[in-house]
């Protein structure tokens, strides 16, 4: 997807540098939690409750003693999980959807385009939570609802984009040639898509991973005594609990504002590796270039080479 210019541009950008590095640890955290974990992170221990940070428990312990770091490793996997499964659902059914109502219009794109319409005219957290709530909570039904909820705009993403490749003339010679659809689609059609797709994609495992937070902290996601995020920020919203043990709350927070972040800064550090303006945005101009290298420009010369008052020419 990316040629060696584009690769280039993104390994250099200060922002994909920082995203890919918190994007790693997260996942490191997630592939590692056994090793990374120095208590079983189901635990209760009430004796322990709510410790503060110590060599024993790095983050503390919270109200039923089970310890913070350990379930914040353990809670990265659901984290991890839900941004690429619900985001793969949406991919499937955003891409397949997009790609068909793109490419043969007429009432199959009005369908398609008024079901995306009903379901972005809801509210997307509460839409999660009415579709949860209708169903038993579980991790499986989380992970399907955000990724069946987050497939309409990635569908008219890629509508837009198949409607500007469908008229070029490539395409339109394949289409002359009797070609079928199904190849025009997955080897023209789908290759020239991809890029806004993956941009999309990646940004959204962002959003999903909030989706999830939200849902477990309103106790609509995963259950316990499954780690999550969320649920650790809940179970240490009481005030009396914020202001005497705040690291049951603020460290599962800040676990969610890095991950968002990192993926944010991937997603925005790939869309200008991938945007072919980016190349006229960041080329100096005639007279920065003039100046960099010393030369005279074109007005400095003209008046080198004009004739002097007082002198012969």
């Amino acid at each position: 997807m990316l040629d060696p210019k584009q690769r280039k541009r993104l390994m250099r950008d200060r922002r994909a540098q920082i995203g890919l590095v918190i994007v790693a640890m997260i996942i490191g955290a997630a592939i590692f939690a056994p090793l990374l974990a120095i208590h079983d992170p189901i635990g209760i221990d009430l004796a322990g409750m709510l410790e503060g940070p110590s060599a024993d428990h790095w983050m503390g312990t919270d109200i039923q003693g089970r310890d913070v770091w350990s379930r914040l490793v353990y809670g990265a996997r659901v984290s991890i999980a839900v941004g690429v499964i619900s985001q793969g659902i949406a991919l499937f059914l955003g891409v397949l959807l997009g790609l068909i109502a793109g490419y043969y219009g007429g009432w199959i794109d009005e369908l398609v385009m008024r079901l995306a319409d009903v379901t972005l005219a809801f509210p997307t957290l509460l839409l999660l939570i009415a579709m949860v709530a209708a169903l038993q909570p579980s991790m499986v039904v989380v992970f399907a609802t955000i990724g069946v909820v987050g497939w309409a705009g990635m569908a008219r993403l890629v509508r837009g984009q198949v409607l500007v490749v469908r008229q070029l003339e490539y395409v339109q010679a394949i289409r002359a040639l009797g070609a079928r659809d199904r190849t025009i689609i997955m080897k023209h059609v789908l290759p020239n898509v991809i890029a806004p797709v993956v941009i999309a994609a990646t940004l959204g495992v962002a959003g999903a991973i909030m989706a999830e937070a939200a849902l477990s902290f309103l106790g609509l996601g995963v259950q316990p005594p499954t780690p999550s995020w969320g649920s650790m920020i809940a179970d240490g919203r009481d005030l009396d609990q914020l202001r005497n043990a705040p690291w049951t709350s603020v460290f599962p927070g800040v676990a969610i504002g890095a991950s968002v972040l990192g993926f944010n800064l991937l997603g925005d550090a790939l869309r200008d590796a991938l945007d072919p303006r980016y190349v006229e945005n960041r080329m100096p101009s005639d007279s920065q270039m003039q100046k960099e290298s010393g030369l005279p420009n074109e007005a400095e010369l003209a008046t080198a080479a004009a004739p002097q008052s007082g002198t012969l020419p």
